[in-house]
């Protein structure tokens, strides 16, 4: 691949990066008014054998992300096998009828089409973890952390772009909202199919598909011991990610009377930030100070402005917030750069996806414990993030080069 081509496939990347993000981010804001506001109504999936609207829910918010964690366990893997852009086009058609399906389960009222539905949608976009192997992929024509770097700010203005194009679509119907969702999906698997170059497989396989998925899932790179080490240090911090990114609306609600605008408004300010940083001198920062120093120092200023927030009030505390954005999109460069110049040689989508799934399943664990811990009070769930980020500062160790015969 020469370097036109790697640019190519780079914008490529990107932008199927940020019309797929968009599109998973498109419904976030409309589900929680949907299941409430159509409670008072004579709506069967929202309605579902008589049980609360809160825990129904509940039930679809955990969905997806368990799909995301079956799909960026195998998904990631396969395209090592059967190569990375046949994979990426067959999820992205499975990604565009998993959103019809839904849009159809709302239409009819059906909960539990619903559901499945969802978690279909979420195991196909599993496929993240390709869009990762093919832009590590691309070094040395494209520095390897420059490339996510830029791959990164697309993911966050997706998630910026998608929930506010869910908001206003929602006036359209919330089938409507999927719908769209499927179109931005679709837009995704023309560019893949279109322009996106075909390079062979890195591990050809001669193995039936099942086999493969049982053989060479994401998960059995955890019997490599340096990488199970490497893996545990980002398990911690996850734990610490996700439960701030899960309980910080909470934080604001019962702290500081925060409305949802106010919410909405705090989330703005931590993803414009991280779109800032990735996309300006996000990469520059591991260059000049080190992947190690800039992974821990980042880690630690994490932890240390989601404590300081907990003692703050408004309008101030938007200005930690954003900076918890900065400390993410640095973080969130260094370690999968790390991860692919260490490990990739056991296969980069494989060992993207092993990242992805770690992230979701963290995301599960959280979800269920950190509830618990809100009952106590919401500063707790903040300060019990900043103990995980902490906790993993001492859990890091930089692993061992990869031997020549790896």
């Amino acid at each position: 691949m020469n370097p036109l081509r790697a640019k190519a496939a780079l914008a490529t990347v990107m932008l199927v990066t940020l019309l797929g993000t968009a599109g998973i981010a498109l419904p976030y804001p409309i589900l929680a008014p949907y299941f409430i506001e159509g409670s008072h109504s004579a709506n069967n999936l929202v309605s579902f054998m008589g049980w609360p609207p809160k825990l129904l829910l509940g039930i679809t918010l955990a969905t997806y992300p368990l799909g995301l964690l079956i799909g960026s366990n195998v998904i990631g893997a396969l395209s090592d096998r059967y190569g990375r852009k046949e994979v990426l086009s067959y999820t992205l058609v499975g990604s565009v009828l998993g959103y019809i399906a839904t849009a159809i389960a709302i239409q009819q009222e059906n909960f539990i089409f619903f559901i499945v539905a969802r978690i279909i949608t979420g195991f196909f976009e599993g496929n993240i973890s390709i869009a990762r192997a093919i832009t590590v992929e691309l070094h040395p024509h494209i520095d390897r952390t420059r490339a996510l770097s830029l791959l990164y700010a697309t993911t966050y203005a997706g998630w910026l772009i998608g929930p506010l194009a869910g908001g206003y679509l929602m006036e359209y119907g919330v089938d409507t909202v999927f719908y769209v969702a499927g179109i931005a999906v679709f837009l995704s698997l023309l560019m893949v199919i279109f322009v996106l170059q075909k390079t062979p497989p890195q591990k050809p396989s001669k193995l039936s598909l099942v086999t493969e998925i049982l053989r060479n899932h994401s998960a059995t790179l955890l019997a490599n011991n340096e990488l199970r080490r490497f893996i545990f240090f980002y398990f911690v911090f996850t734990l610490g990610i996700n439960t701030f990114y899960e309980f910080y609306p909470l934080w604001l609600v019962e702290d500081l009377h925060f409305d949802s605008k106010q919410i909405g408004w705090t989330t703005v300010a931590i993803t414009l930030c991280m779109v800032i940083v990735s996309s300006t001198f996000g990469d520059k920062i591991p260059r000049h100070f080190g992947q190690e120093r800039s992974l821990l120092v980042g880690n630690g200023l994490f932890a240390v402005t989601v404590f300081i927030i907990t003692f703050l009030t408004d309008p101030i505390v938007y200005l930690p917030f954003a900076l918890t954005g900065a400390t993410i999109a640095i973080i969130n460069v260094v370690f999968p750069s790390m991860l692919s110049e260490y490990f990739g040689h056991l296969g980069q989508g494989k060992v993207m996806g092993l990242q992805v799934s770690i992230f979701c399943f963290t995301n599960v664990v959280v979800a269920i414990f950190g509830s618990f811990v809100s009952l106590i009070s919401a500063d707790m769930t903040l300060w019990l993030a900043a103990a995980f980020l902490v906790s993993s500062m001492f859990l890091f160790r930089t692993p061992a080069k990869p031997s020549a015969e790896s």
